[in-house]
């Protein structure tokens, strides 16, 4: 009894559980019994099998809480869809698991009870609805029965219908439409819509011009289905067009759909009337009695409507006054009687009239009354001193309101910069004209000014600009004094200064940080990194000691640069006067030679 679940009673051998016995985790004991007969030191000792009857406790549980298939809505009934599966650790009747949907949007599925199946019952209908989430619980077979569900433990499958391209488009906007005759080219004529219930790329829908387009008159965009005019209309030409039109959508295969579009070009009054004869010629008795018809004047004009319908009239002149014209019919009679020995001949000219609309375009012309405005109220950049000549370093850019001149804007410099910056006037480019040289000029602020080109009064506006020119390690550590002769009593003792070492760097930080070391190996003598103090390290030899030390001064740049000074090391008895070997050092030298070369 490892687990300590059992008790035995010592007198009467009464075995008893001490806790809750779990038949998943163990469905048989075995308990060795020991006994005793009083204080006799034999033992006897039996085994006792005990076998834990399973009870109904442990309900269904998924494995999986929740899942997504995927199926097209053309599957035919009886499509296994998904399998559900569900585990219950009692054994027998109690173990046996049975499924079904506890709630579902549709009639469309049902569940194998014993397998966990679920299958397709009818055809989905194209475009019903795109998802369905149905939540499968799992019984057990025990008396009482449980469920999933006990567990909060329901299996939410989503059954997502995949889309197929089985729509055709359908038009939805009106296969009619109508528009002057005189709009201008690129006008839009008539917004043709289709719709296509399918989903993505298969509902795309894309529109083309099949036939009926005479002249190319109109184009199509065919994403939007925008029809508009791709030359001027003549409605004395053609006054209607029939364009069959398709809507092509995305699937593979494409399905489509035709429309024939009808549009109606509208008259305008832009046509003048135009008489039948240049010249209208009759005769008339002279007395004729006043009122009689005389001839009938004709006149056609190519537009429709109102604007086609015209009227008469005699223009004023000589003898006007004895002939009237029906304005409507153009039918000339005699207001009197005519005498042919007073006039002969009479010159009669009548027009029909024709009206016209303009559009007036009014431009307003520019005025300078904008400066130009700079993108930043200050400009300031940092540059390495061993930027090279000619190196772009800055870009101003101002803006200005205006039109033409008045809105193009130029640069220029209106400070001194030493000679060390260049602006170009058409980009605002500033750049560097020298070598710059941090250890001569760290900052730089000069003004910059944009100015428009107006030719009359120009206006300008100017920003300050700061340049910071940063340290590179461009300069050597100089020794403050190069030889250094120091004399040094005999007597000297160890660790004592016998001479100082100075060297500057014109350089900042690390740059300008000076190191100093012995160049040789040295046992006698020792130097101070840091304050050149060189102190003696053991006594020395004898009374006219004598030696030169070569000294390093090194900065912490990246690249360090160094520099040499010679320590020449005496004794008080040999202060003496210090000679040349050679009067005269001649060495060759190539040109272009490194700085820094020994």
């Amino acid at each position: 009894d490892p687990h300590g679940k059992f008790s035995i009673d010592r007198q009467f051998g009464i075995i008893r559980t001490k806790s809750q016995l779990d038949h998943e985790t163990q469905s048989v004991v075995v308990l060795t019994i020991q006994s005793q007969l009083g204080n006799s030191p034999v033992y006897s000792s039996t085994q006792v099998n005990i076998s834990v009857i399973d009870v109904n406790d442990n309900p269904p549980v998924f494995l999986t809480k929740s899942d997504v298939v995927t199926i097209s809505h053309t599957q035919p009934p009886g499509t296994a869809v998904y399998v559900a599966h569900a585990e219950d650790k009692d054994r027998g009747l109690n173990g046996k698991i049975k499924y079904s949907i506890a709630s579902k949007q549709s009639s469309a599925f049902s569940i194998d009870p014993s397998l966990g199946v679920v299958n397709l019952i009818r055809t989905l209908l194209a475009d019903e609805q795109r998802e369905y989430t149905l939540h499968i619980e799992a019984e057990d077979y025990g008396n009482p029965p449980l469920t999933s569900s006990l567990m909060l433990d329901s299996l939410v499958v989503k059954v997502v219908i995949l889309d197929i391209n089985d729509n055709n488009p359908s038009f939805t906007s009106l296969p009619l439409s109508y528009v002057m005759e005189d709009v201008e080219v690129g006008f839009l004529v008539h917004h043709i819509t289709a719709k296509d219930p399918d989903e993505g790329i298969n509902g795309q829908v894309t529109y083309h011009i099949l036939s009926g387009n005479e002249n190319e008159a109109f184009v199509l965009d065919k994403i939007t289905g925008l029809l508009t005019t791709a030359q001027f209309l003549d409605r004395e030409i053609q006054e209607r067009y029939s364009l069959t039109v398709m809507a092509l959508d995305g699937g593979s295969p494409a399905l489509s759909a035709t429309q024939v579009l009808t549009i109606v070009i509208l008259d305008v009054n832009d046509e003048t009337p135009v008489f039948l004869k240049q010249l209208y010629e009759t005769a008339v008795c002279e007395n004729q009695d006043p009122g009689e018809v005389i001839i009938k004047v004709e006149a056609v004009d190519r537009d429709t409507g109102l604007n086609s319908l015209l009227q008469y009239e005699i223009l004023p002149g000589t003898g006007y006054e004895k002939f009237k014209i029906n304005s409507d019919s153009g039918e000339l009679v005699t207001t009197a009687s005519l005498d042919r020995e007073s006039q002969e001949v009479f010159s009669i000219k009548g027009i029909p009239s024709r009206s016209s609309t303009t559009q007036l375009y009014l431009t307003v012309l520019d005025e300078n009354d904008h400066n130009p405005l700079f993108a930043k109220s200050r400009y300031q950049v940092s540059v390495r001193e061993d930027l090279k000549e000619g190196s772009a370093i800055l870009d101003l850019f101002a803006s200005d309101e205006d039109d033409g001149l008045n809105g193009e804007v130029t640069y220029a410099l209106i400070d001194d910069t030493f000679g060390a910056f260049a602006v170009d006037c058409v980009t605002g480019s500033i750049v560097t004209t020298k070598q710059l040289d941090r250890e001569t000029k760290s900052q730089y602020t000069f003004r910059a000014v944009a100015s428009d080109c107006s030719t009359h009064l120009p206006r300008s506006t100017t920003v300050s600009v700061v340049v910071h020119v940063d340290d590179v390690n461009d300069n050597d550590p100089i020794f403050l004094q190069n030889p250094i002769r120091a004399f040094v009593p005999a007597e000297t003792t160890v660790n004592e200064t016998v001479a100082t070492v100075r060297a500057e760097d014109m350089d900042l930080g690390s740059n300008g940080a000076v190191v100093f070391s012995l160049l040789q190996a040295e046992t006698v003598f020792q130097i101070n990194p840091k304050t050149g103090d060189i102190t003696l390290q053991e006594p020395l030899a004898s009374k006219d000691f004598s030696t030169q030390l070569l000294v390093t001064a090194s900065d912490g740049g990246i690249s360090p640069r160094t520099a040499t000074a010679v320590i020449i090391i005496l004794t008080e008895e040999q202060e003496e006067e210090i000679s040349f070997s050679h009067s005269l050092y001649e060495a060759s030298l190539p040109e272009n030679s490194a700085a820094g070369r020994h």
